[in-house]
């Protein structure tokens, strides 16, 4: 990878938490742009904690000596963070569904320009902004439920309008939180492809527990084990059954099927 691309997040030392004991402890990561990471681990293994993180929700313990820099910064505010950084989490996307759940597919995809739960009279919005969003309709395939409501659609319609909101500032990189959660083995498969599509355009990165959501253009991993990043770095030399097996407390057999992955968990009865 070329070393005078920008580093999309730079981390070292990083230790983070909510009470006085770390959930995240000297956390050493580096993403580039034009790289497409998955960073995976069990549940409770602290991959939320670094979602936040990286979304400066929450900050490091000063305790520590760290550097935590987004796009090469130190110091951001969330509102131009994501015009940058596309985030997409479930808890965005349950509270879309509970108090935004009277907004049209075109609305959730609009209110993007202004980082808020629906549009608002006091709110312009030029032609221009009102085209785009009907490009990102057309660009996510969900053009058809435009003037849908959120609490009509399906879980997967929801999720597409989200990223949209996110797509509206042509961001150059995204991080997806179990992406496929919720979603129904056809949906799971047509959100993967929608997620290789944008990673043309964008750095993906999946943070998840599910290893066939390793997309074939997925150059990296980051292991989250032990409150820390166990190892990180190219797919081909970390996603092993030695280090899967180590993550996930299991026995495990990685397979390799054309490109894609899935697991044999061999258990002693």
């Amino acid at each position: 990878m070329d070393n005078t691309l920008q580093n999309i997040i730079n981390f070292k030392n990083v230790y983070a938490g909510y009470d006085i004991d770390p959930v995240l402890k000297n956390i050493n990561l580096t993403i580039k742009e034009n790289e497409h990471w998955v960073i995976l681990g069990a549940n409770g293994s602290g991959k939320s904690t670094l979602i936040k993180l990286i979304s400066n929700d929450i900050h490091p313990n000063r305790k520590y000596s760290f550097t935590k820099e987004v796009f090469g910064k130190d110091r951001w505010s969330i509102s131009e963070l994501k015009k940058d950084l596309g985030i997409i989490t479930n808890d965005l996307h349950n509270y879309f569904s509970v108090h935004g759940n009277f907004l049209s597919a075109y609305e959730v995809i609009l209110s993007g320009y202004y980082s808020t739960i629906g549009v608002f009279k006091h709110q312009d919005f030029t032609q221009e902004q009102h085209t785009k969003a009907l490009e990102v309709l057309a660009h996510l395939e969900i053009s058809h439920i435009k003037d849908k409501k959120v609490s009509a659609m399906s879980t997967g319609q929801l999720r597409r309008c989200i990223i949209g909101r996110a797509l509206i500032h042509d961001p150059k990189a995204f991080i997806l939180d179990e992406p496929t959660v919720g979603l129904d083995i056809k949906a799971q498969h047509s959100f993967i492809k929608l997620i290789q599509k944008l990673s043309q355009k964008a750095s993906m990165i999946l943070v998840t527990h599910h290893i066939e959501e390793i997309f074939p253009e997925v150059s990296h991993i980051a292991l989250v084990y032990n409150k820390t990043i166990f190892k990180e770095g190219k797919k081909e030399d970390i996603l092993t059954s030695m280090n899967l097996s180590k993550i996930f407390d299991l026995p495990i057999d990685l397979v390799k099927e054309k490109n894609s992955y899935r697991i044999n968990v061999n258990t002693i009865i």
